[in-house]
């Protein structure tokens, strides 16, 4: 049997990467360090003029998205469902998915195609201050039981829970399509802020769950391993990242525990859907979850070495080679 098809349904937004000399931008503008902020079109427009004469790099993002990028740059048979402006940056969103062949299924909204800023700290932490735009007109109406057709995975992206209806909509479609469903905690704020929502759906919907250890904690309470195990009971697989110390895979009752890739940190930017890409990568190819990890690893160790949630051709040359003699 061949490698299973990965569908992504998520915010549509341009990535805006700032490398920072102080933490002085997000404290002016009531970001706080380490977490997603949503912000109005002004303030974004605010945030960018402020950070004029720092080095930036554009890309097209948004969570769900960047995993997508790296699945297609894997080899996996991938789509992007997400929400655009009709304008340059939406044009150029999807020429982006086209050109390292994931297929683009972008809807078109009146207003501007969404922003994320993240502002990248000395200490390599990412704050990210976000205007959804267009992407947050992404509704239920626009998924339809058509657009599973041919896949075999779908990964939803947390942030979208807020549109609770989105969300529902979106796994119930999936399920009964017999897709199985990935879905990211997104952020412990968004967590937080959405619990009951949250619970409901992974205990209806959600076979793998990817969450790190805030997140996890503000799901369950507790602390990665106790979490992992907590979360597992949910969903047939659970994913903690822990950062420095790596990840936990549990499912049922084996919990097995992931090394990081020795490497420098510059920025963690895109780390954890890289990691998602990774991971959904071997899970799709049937490799086992200690694999899926690995490679988990491999891909997220190499994204933060770089800034921005992208990567040249030579890197993915690197990673597909250490990848190779993993499942050999």
């Amino acid at each position: 049997m061949g490698a299973k098809s990965i569908i992504g349904i998520g915010n549509a937004l341009m990535d805006v990467v700032v490398k920072m000399n102080d933490d002085s931008i997000p404290e002016k503008n009531g970001l706080i360090k380490g977490y997603m902020t949503l912000v109005d079109a002004e303030k974004s427009a605010s945030i960018n003029e402020q950070t004029d004469g720092l080095d930036k790099i554009l890309a097209p993002g948004g969570s769900v998205a960047n995993t997508v990028d790296g699945l297609a740059h894997l080899g996996s048979k991938t789509a992007f469902v997400g929400k655009v402006g009709n304008d340059q940056l939406g044009q150029y969103y999807h020429d982006g998915l086209k050109a390292i062949g994931a297929s683009p299924i972008l809807f078109k909204s009146s207003i501007p195609t969404g922003v994320a800023m993240a502002l990248v700290s000395p200490d390599t932490e990412r704050t990210f201050g976000t205007y959804l735009g267009a992407a947050i007109e992404l509704s239920p109406e626009d998924i339809t039981p058509e657009l599973f057709a041919g896949y075999d995975i779908a990964y939803i992206e947390g942030y979208l829970v807020q549109n609770h209806d989105l969300v529902r909509k979106s796994a119930s479609l999936a399920k009964e399509a017999g897709l199985t469903i990935a879905l990211d905690l997104a952020s412990a704020n968004v967590v937080a802020e959405n619990l009951d929502f949250l619970k409901d759906i992974l205990t209806n919907y959600v076979d793998v769950i990817f969450a790190n250890e805030d997140e996890a904690k503000a799901f369950t309470g507790k602390a990665p391993h106790e979490a992992a195990v907590e979360l597992a009971s949910v969903c047939e697989i659970a994913v903690v990242k822990t950062g420095a110390q790596g990840s936990l895979i549990c499912t049922g009752n084996k919990l097995i525990e992931i090394g990081i890739e020795g490497t420098t940190c510059i920025d963690t930017t895109g780390a954890g859907d890289l990691y998602a890409a990774g991971f959904l990568y071997g899970y799709s190819k049937g490799l086992s979850l200690e694999t899926c990890g690995k490679i988990a690893s491999i891909v997220a160790g190499k994204v933060i070495t770089v800034y921005g949630a992208r990567m040249d051709d030579g890197l993915w040359s690197d990673i597909i080679s250490e990848v190779e003699k993993i499942q050999a």
